[in-house]
């Protein structure tokens, strides 16, 4: 064993050691990171402003254009500030700290995508009871019951973590503290955290796909019992968009955590992490919400409200 060492930083070695592309990356994440949480705060606003979004489908949206902020904010900042400076050092408690918000936040996306899920089936396969079962105390509890999920998943992660020591190196090969580079820098016995992590990666992951999957096979077959055409269209229309950000979001982040990571397939790593932190929740307002026709018709009228309220007050 190495000798054990009191490490106050860890060295972030990024994604490469020119100053040219570091300023390109910098200005395209900062233009991504930007269109993210001003497009995920407009669905917020707009399904808190418009009577006809109070749904159980956009109250489950606008936690989740929530947690989208909250899960690249986590990470893509600190980013950001490491490219813009040239300083590629965290320190350990930010480190700690910006690994527990990413996996926290990240497993409560799962868990809320599932309730998402859940809230099609009801909608699609029992549509006249829907209102009685998506009640408002109802969607309360299952939003809070995917927080509470998603903590307590990775908060005992973090403290048997935060048990072990590291061994001498305090170099992590990516642009934020994630958990595998991480593991191979503790000193001693990690087969049980590994083992930890695999269980949380697979129940968090595979577990609420699992559950997703068979949602959808019941909602497939009762769309495709619906006689008319334009009816089952419409039908997968409401699905379609979810589906879509279910696809990529499980499919990146099984490629990066269910799969065993080799050293040499780090730089794919980083690229699909990049994929997972900054295009996906990017993705929500424009796949999800804006290419909705209510969503669209909210934004007119608050845009045409706007309008209206200039003219009377230049009157006035």
């Amino acid at each position: 064993m190495k000798n054990q060492t009191k490490i106050k930083e860890f060295v972030l070695l990024g994604f490469t050691e020119s100053h040219n592309l570091e300023i390109f990356l910098f200005a395209l994440f900062f233009i991504m990171y930007f269109m993210t949480v001003t497009g995920n705060l407009l669905i917020i606003i707009i399904t808190l402003m418009d009577f006809h979004l109070r749904t159980p489908m956009y109250f489950f949206l606008r936690h989740y254009a929530i947690l989208e902020i909250g899960y690249t904010s986590a990470v893509i900042p600190t980013t950001l500030i490491n490219l813009a400076s040239g300083r590629k050092t965290i320190s350990y408690a930010g480190c700690v700290s910006q690994s527990f918000l990413y996996f926290f936040l990240g497993t409560t996306d799962f868990f809320l995508l599932t309730v998402m899920s859940f809230d099609r089936y009801v909608a699609i396969c029992h549509p006249l009871r829907y209102t009685a079962i998506m009640n408002d105390h109802f969607c309360t509890l299952l939003v809070v019951l995917s927080w509470i999920g998603g903590f307590t998943l990775v908060f005992g992660q973090t403290m048997h973590f935060l048990q072990f020591p590291f061994c001498g190196s305090n170099v992590i090969n990516h642009f934020f503290c994630d958990t595998s580079p991480l593991h191979k820098l503790l000193c001693g016995d990690t087969r049980i955290l590994d083992l930890i992590s695999f269980i949380s990666a697979v129940f968090s992951l595979l577990g609420t796909l699992a559950v997703t999957v068979v949602f959808y096979m019941k909602i497939i077959s009762t769309v495709l019992r619906i006689p008319t055409a334009a009816s089952r269209q419409k039908a997968f229309s409401t699905c379609a968009a979810h589906i879509t950000v279910v696809s990529i979001t499980y499919g990146s982040c099984i490629s990066m955590y269910v799969k065993p990571l080799q050293e040499d397939g780090q730089d794919f790593n980083k690229a699909v992490a990049v994929l997972n932190n900054v295009v996906c929740p990017l993705m929500t307002p424009f796949v999800y919400s804006l290419r909705n026709k209510q969503v669209q018709n909210a934004l007119k009228n608050a845009f045409d409200c706007k309008i209206v309220f200039n003219k009377m007050q230049s009157v006035s």
